[in-house]
């Protein structure tokens, strides 16, 4: 404990770039919690450690300054690390977008970085001694991350709750209260850790067993959860393993459509049986296969056994401008029947469109992939699907959203179908945070995902985030896997984000109540 009170004095006493300095390399070291590597406690460090900077902000001058100066480094360092990645899609066309790699993996963890010194700065502005300091931080940090989640489109990756990626179990309360939930317990957790630089333990032990009681109810609900599958389908996944740099080749897109073609008539699995759904993934063709006689024959021919077919496509549409394409899914009936069409609406910054093409256009950052930018759907929608329960696509980045991946005015869909191509974000940490997304979602709303990933990872998930069947990065081949039952409609289902907009105000009456003197008079600020 001693050691503990050293350390917090000593953090508690940087300044200037000094300060700025331990808030980077604690943020950077706090992404090491999400996956991978997975390792948790180093997020609650963070969270710990930036607490003990707002401290010592408060007691200097210019606190508000100050501290946004911390939160923005802190997050910075986080979003480096965390979003690496990012920068694997620049080095698709080197010779065209290589040049803006350096300004795109930092300029993006910059921007984003903004909602933390936002965050830390109206913190110090409210911030209390004693405990009354953990809910004013956790009540700012978490509505700093439903802000990003929400403002310019909103960009909800790497929340604070999937730093327990690690523990399947811990991420079932997610049914309860969604991801900003768990976030808002997360941030508060790491937040108590500074109260044991004073020697005060009661707030810390008070949420180690809050947690407890959380992870608890999740061996619960994996323990007595069945593990039920819907009747009479089989679910074929295929997984073509085309590098990116190939699959828009027009020499080479004759071999990638044999691919998907061959690996969709691969024998079946004798326990399972013959596929009666085979899933592509997103833009798995390359072309856009409406427009393909040749290929909508292929696809009659081998669905003429009664198989449906949901695939990946670009839709063109012509219109009085000239023409506009979509990042679209079909659903071909058996025999190749008339299929239906989703239009992906949440479409990627930067990747899909250019928010403020012209002006960045004048300082010359173009969009990641070339041609022109996409037109956007509508919202979600549930789609009749031949023999299996109604399904909702989503396509891509749209999993990465809480409570916007159904229709509140629609029926509720038996089961979600998830088409990706994580191949422009390297073989690494993109794309497996990404699917950890798709698992969380999955839990949140106890729905079923058919994942299709062009090089992985594909895997069928139910609703309460296990992996039923799966195929690993770079690899090629199908998942043949039952469709697993939707469950009962979750809390968070039915009621989205009520819990986490509770827990923010408790949080609000939590600084009211214990950042009072027992006399009634506001508590003095240090």
């Amino acid at each position: 404990m001693n050691l503990a009170v050293r350390i917090g004095a000593r953090i508690r006493a940087l300044s200037g770039w000094r300060r700025l300095g331990l808030a980077f390399a604690m943020g950077a070291l706090s992404a090491l919690a999400f996956t991978p590597p997975e390792i948790f406690p180093l997020l609650l460090l963070g969270y710990g450690a930036l607490v003990l900077l707002i401290d010592g902000a408060d007691a200097g001058p210019r606190p508000v300054r100050r501290a946004a100066a911390a939160g923005w480094a802190f997050c910075f360092g986080q979003f480096l690390v965390g979003l690496h990645w990012i920068g694997f899609a620049f080095l698709v066309d080197p010779s065209n977008h290589l040049w803006q790699m350096p300004f795109a993996v930092t300029a993006l963890p910059a921007g984003l970085a903004l909602y933390g010194a936002l965050a830390c700065g109206l913190a110090a502005y409210f911030w209390q001694n004693g405990p009354a300091r953990l809910f004013v931080f956790a009540v700012f940090m978490a509505g700093g991350e439903w802000l990003r989640g929400h403002l310019f489109t909103g960009f909800p990756w790497n929340l604070s709750a999937y730093g327990w990626g690690a523990s399947l179990a811990l991420l079932q309360s997610v049914s309860l209260m969604g991801s900003y939930g768990l976030s808002f317990l997360t941030i508060l957790l790491g937040a108590s850790l500074a109260e044991l630089a004073a020697r005060r333990w009661k707030a810390t032990t008070a949420l180690v067993l809050v947690f407890a009681g959380l992870w608890t109810f999740g061996v619960y609900r994996l323990a007595t959860t069945p593990l039920a599958s819907v009747r009479g389908v089989v679910l074929r996944l295929v997984q073509p393993d085309i590098p990116q740099k190939e699959k828009f080749v027009r020499s080479l897109m004759l071999r990638n459509w044999r691919r998907l073609v061959e690996l969709s008539i691969r024998p079946p699995d004798k326990a399972l049986g013959p596929p009666t759904h085979i899933v592509w993934p997103e833009a798995a063709t390359g072309f856009a296969v409406a427009r393909s006689a040749g290929a909508l024959d292929q696809i009659a021919l081998f669905t003429m056994r009664g198989q449906t077919l949901l695939t990946g496509s670009v839709r063109v549409e012509a219109t009085p401008e000239g023409r506009a394409w979509y990042n679209s899914l079909y659903l071909f009936g058996p025999h190749g029947a008339l299929p239906l069409v989703y239009d992906k609406f949440h479409l990627v910054p930067f990747g899909e469109y250019v928010p403020y093409a012209q002006t960045l256009a004048k300082i010359g950052i173009t969009q990641v992939t070339t041609g022109e930018g996409a037109s956007a759907g509508d919202h979600p929608h549930v789609l009749a699907v031949p023999g299996a329960p109604d399904v909702t696509p989503l396509i891509c980045y749209e999993v990465i959203f809480p409570h916007d991946v159904t229709d509140p005015g629609a029926p509720r869909p038996g089961w979600f179908v998830n088409v990706t191509d994580d191949s422009w974000f390297g073989p690494w940490a993109g794309p497996r945070q990404h699917f950890l997304t798709a698992r969380v979602r999955a839990i949140e709303e106890g729905l079923p995902i058919a994942r299709a990933a062009n090089t992985g990872i594909s895997a069928v998930i139910d609703g309460n985030g296990r992996v039923r069947a799966s195929l690993p990065l770079g690899a090629m081949g199908v998942v043949d896997a039952r469709l697993p039952r939707a469950l009962a409609p979750t809390p968070y289902a039915r009621f989205g984000d009520l819990v986490f907009l509770l827990f923010l105000a408790i949080g609000a009456l939590c600084v009211f109540v214990l950042g009072r003197k027992p006399g009634g008079a506001p508590a003095p600020r240090n």
